[in-house]
């Protein structure tokens, strides 16, 4: 629901300290699917576009994509996939047939298990072991990466883009004739059922296996968008946005604009000329980027209705500049979740007036302020944030402990980061309780790179943390005191985690530095947030004698 000026309305209960989103009635059976919805939705105007993927040059109507996704939930069948432990892997792009193969996923209520394609090998190996695929389904490119995995597993692997030679591809599954009568599976409260496996780390970055149900909340928050909407992601299915885009496709008929190239301004604005972008949901760092290019535009961005943007902070001086780029305000829009959610739980119609903030909360969503004593708070009092949002959620695979530990006995959610409501009730989201660290969309922790550091037999301690930009967002920086009687540079220690290390994300981007002591806390722990002081006081010292 909105108010008068087209933002989402949240109210504020004195007494029990409860920021509440509006109340909005659920308007599908419970016994449903997301898959079952979609089924319908394709089935009305078969003729018209669904997905346009330029790269590939492919265009798909809904009665092809209804087509193909519908083969691929007869596989599964005849594979013996009845159970919601029966898990699909996927670790793949977004190609033209990703989709048909997570649609038909959802139209047998088969769960698939999203790994991210960046990751390094032993991380995949390790997130498949706890759900435990049936095979898995990656791009020819990937195949020898995933080959191992695969072996190890005792599973076979499917190829989604690409074909190898006696390897099973889709294309081959695409080709197989369909019953004239074929209807997606039913299941009472089919709306409880695990719809996808995403992923997400603890604080100690231990892989955790997150399970999204088929409530309609990854959805219904979206409901403005209609069968004229040209919608486009740079995510992979793996992320929560490539989730929630695939399904909003689905639900409401939009064009499903893909490409597997990742995201730059000028393949964004490509794209926006080529194919009128009307609908788009990017990263923080890639509004910096598209904000700062140089050859942006209100011409090159005037197809946008809505341009979302999630997963980090933006400064107000980049959101200002880059809603100079768009034809009038409210286009521009700050979305809050987290993929334990969901959902997004918060968004910010009105970047321009409220710059810092992500937002009310949208609707049956509510959340508490709770400070260091466990007590409740109200507007302008920071605290850790809980969030209840009504629906199932079956936690981690696998983890009890972690999902006890994320959702309480009550259903709230623990959401590790601190915030606060201001006097208007939009939400204000001030850092992160936890550890984890994002550079160029992916996720890691000290700790990882520390522990690699401390291999190098001249290193006494060494403490790591991010030095976070706009663009890429935080590039890991070490700290790092030699042993007494040793010699040792910060480019030895750079090339040491060069040559160990093997993905881009988790190199020392931020660089390194020699020291002789390490700031610590009264009882005897590295003090971070200190050292990371004490490094960027170098630099700048560094940076005024030259």
């Amino acid at each position: 629901m909105l108010d008068l000026n087209a933002n989402p309305t949240t109210s504020y209960s004195a007494e029990q300290k409860i920021w509440s989103g509006a109340y909005e009635q659920n308007y599908y059976n419970d016994d449903l699917t997301i898959g079952q919805i979609i089924f319908r939705q394709l089935q009305s105007e078969p003729q018209r576009i669904f997905q346009i993927s330029p790269g590939e040059n492919t265009r798909l109507t809904r009665f092809q994509m209804l087509k193909n996704a519908a083969k691929v939930s007869v596989y599964l069948r005849k594979q013996g996939f009845c159970e919601d432990t029966h898990i699909v892997g996927i670790l793949a792009r977004n190609t033209t047939h990703l989709a048909a193969l997570a649609y038909g996923c959802l139209f047998n209520g088969t769960p698939f298990h999203a790994v991210n394609h960046n990751l390094e090998e032993h991380t995949i190996q390790n997130l498949y072991s706890i759900t435990k695929p049936m095979f898995i389904c990656c791009d020819a490119q990937d195949y020898e990466k995933l080959r191992k995995v695969a072996e190890n597993l005792g599973v076979t692997i499917i190829t989604v883009h690409g074909r190898i030679v006696g390897v099973l591809s889709i294309q081959e599954i695409l080709q197989a004739t369909l019953p004239d009568d074929y209807e997606p599976t039913r299941f009472q409260r089919g709306i409880d059922r695990t719809m996808a496996i995403l992923c997400s780390s603890g604080t100690t970055g231990t892989p955790k296996a997150v399970t999204i149900s088929n409530s309609r909340k990854i959805f219904e928050n979206h409901s403005y968008l209609n069968p004229d909407d040209i919608q486009y992601a740079p995510s992979t299915l793996d992320w929560l946005t490539g989730l929630i885009t695939l399904i909003t496709a689905g639900v409401y008929g939009t064009v499903r604009l893909i490409s597997k190239e990742i995201f730059s301004p000028a393949h964004f604005l490509k794209l926006c000329e080529q194919q009128s972008i009307s609908w788009s949901v990017l990263a923080a760092s890639h509004i910096a980027m598209l904000a700062n290019c140089p050859d942006v535009s209100v011409k090159e961005l005037r197809s946008l209705r809505y341009l979302l943007f999630a997963g980090g902070h933006t400064l107000v001086a980049t959101l200002h500049k880059m809603q100079s780029h768009l034809r009038v305000e409210g286009i521009l829009r700050n979305a809050y979740g987290m993929t334990e959610l969901g959902t997004c739980v918060s968004c910010n119609y009105s970047t321009h007036t409220k710059p810092t903030s992500v937002g009310r909360l949208l609707a049956n969503i509510r959340m508490r302020v709770i400070n260091d004593n466990g007590d409740a708070v109200g507007p302008n009092e920071m605290g850790e944030l809980y969030c209840h949002n009504g629906q199932h959620w079956s936690g981690y695979c696998g983890n009890s402990t972690a999902t006890a530990e994320m959702q309480d006995s009550d259903g709230w959610f623990h959401t590790g980061d601190l915030g606060y409501f201001d006097e208007d009730n939009y939400l204000h989201i001030v850092e992160r309780k936890k550890d984890m660290l994002k550079f160029l969309g992916m996720m890691y922790y000290p700790h990882e790179i520390e522990e690699v550091i401390a291999q190098m037999s001249q290193v006494a301690e060494v403490c790591v943390f991010g030095i976070w930009n706009e663009t890429e967002g935080d590039a890991a920086a070490a700290s790092v005191v030699p042993k007494p009687g040793t010699h040792l540079q910060s480019a030895q220690v750079e090339q040491f985690v060069a040559e160990k290390i093997g993905v881009n994300y988790k190199q020392l981007n931020g660089g390194a530095l020699i020291v002789q002591q390490l700031a610590k806390s009264a009882n005897g722990k590295v003090n971070r947030k200190a050292v990371k002081a004490a490094y960027l006081k170098e630099e700048q010292n560094e940076a005024a004698d030259s």
